[in-house]
């Protein structure tokens, strides 16, 4: 008999974080490898919230919080919800977990049932499908093409939902694709959403800053309020403040689905880093000049990207409403074969010979659930990106 869980055997590791982990590897080896992998920012956490944090360990704020998080950060939150997104929150309606990750473990292992049904449009951050089978429930994966922006149309969602179905989860600017929902679409979405009450909305929005060509984020209680009861906004610190290791992610919803959370909580990491708390609410309640500025280089080098990508044989690469990735369609490129031999049959097969050729290492589409796609993350240098993407444009060339 197996030592191991049975559980364990319904997941995968996260694609990602093995990405990132095989190009650190190989480059303790002495490979010259570009790692396009990781989903972070290359900026520095602001000078202000490092402040914050060393004046917080000064003043002996390093003992356990409550659970949901201390009530200086959840009264933060609930001024950050109202004030960019004229949502009114208390803080009794607010819990704050290790990143982003923790608060959807946390609304699925404190609501799932064995066979309940998770509606995830493809392709999908890695982490949803998984974390939805940890807790027992059953990830119904819809399909967002391309053709269609990577979005999913009120059609789609319609189709989608049985009487099995619990939560929709909705990312926006989405992670791997960039694609966002303008607020005509979403009131599409929540539309339909309205006429099905026992189906609840996870909505990601942790890309919200991260926004391009003038586009407008909304999420979706502000297009329809009467979905305010049964909706888990999610939101964190790590993307747009730049605190990926800082480990802050939080979400808002009806007082019971958050009592339930902290339960979860509770019995697991308690919560998260004092420290970390007291950066989060120097970066909520501080100045945000800076993330415009960010945007605007991560901009910059969305259009280099998308360029290049579109130059290199066999690819086609649309351009990103948000976050700061691509996903380049490598279609063009399957069933072609490297000058060693070895034929290119998936896009699993395409990101395992760019590595093995050019050194450049990107995540599998099928790790997002639409293939044959493959991953940028840009949130790194220019000089980079441009290396990255010429070795790209080598590789293609190179294939027959």
């Amino acid at each position: 008999m197996s030592f191991i869980a049975a559980r364990l055997s319904r997941i995968k590791p996260s694609p990602t974080i093995a990405v990132t982990q095989k190009a650190r590897d190989l480059k303790a080896e002495g490979r010259d490898v570009i790692g396009l992998g990781a989903g972070e920012p290359d900026f520095d956490t602001p000078a202000h919230i490092i402040k914050a944090a060393k004046a917080a360990m000064d003043r002996g704020e390093t003992r356990y919080t409550p659970v949901a998080g201390t009530p200086e950060l959840r009264q933060a939150i609930c001024d950050k919800f109202k004030r960019e997104n004229g949502l009114d929150y208390t803080p009794d309606q607010v819990t704050v977990g290790c990143g982003g990750k923790q608060i959807i473990f946390n609304a699925l292992m404190a609501t799932l049932d064995a066979g309940d049904e998770v509606i995830i449009p493809a392709p999908y951050w890695v982490s949803y499908p998984d974390i939805a089978l940890l807790a027992e429930g059953k990830p119904v994966v819809v399909p967002c093409p391309v053709e269609g922006g990577f979005r999913m149309r009120p059609e789609d969602l319609e189709r989608a939902i049985t009487p099995r179905t619990k939560w929709l989860i909705l990312n926006s600017p989405s992670n791997p694709s960039g694609a966002a929902y303008t607020e005509a679409e979403t009131k599409a979405l929540t539309d339909v959403l309205m006429k099905h009450p026992q189906v609840w909305v996870l909505t990601d929005d942790i890309y919200e800053h991260i926004v391009y060509d003038g586009f407008t984020f909304v999420t979706p209680v502000q297009v329809e309020p009467g979905l305010y009861e049964r909706t888990l906004t999610l939101n964190g610190v790590s993307k747009a403040y730049c605190m990926t290791g800082w480990r802050v992610g939080y979400g808002a919803g009806p007082v019971d689905l958050i009592k339930a959370m902290n339960k979860v909580q509770s019995q697991s990491t308690t919560h998260t880093s004092s420290i970390s708390q007291a950066a989060a609410v120097a970066a909520l309640n501080g100045p945000t000049d800076f993330i415009a500025r960010n945007t605007a280089i991560f901009e910059e080098r969305r259009d280099l990207v998308v360029a290049m990508l579109n130059q290199a044989k066999g690819l086609s690469c649309p351009t990103p409403e948000g976050a700061f990735y691509v996903y380049p369609s490598c279609a063009g490129a399957i069933g072609g074969t490297t000058p060693e031999g070895k034929t290119i049959a998936t896009d699993d097969d395409f990101v395992g010979h760019l590595l093995d050729a050019e050194g450049v290492a990107v995540v599998q589409g099928a790790a997002f659930g639409l293939s044959p796609h493959f991953r940028v993350s840009y949130a790194t240098s220019t000089e980079v990106l441009e290396e990255a993407c010429a070795r790209i444009q080598r590789f293609c060339a190179a294939l027959n």
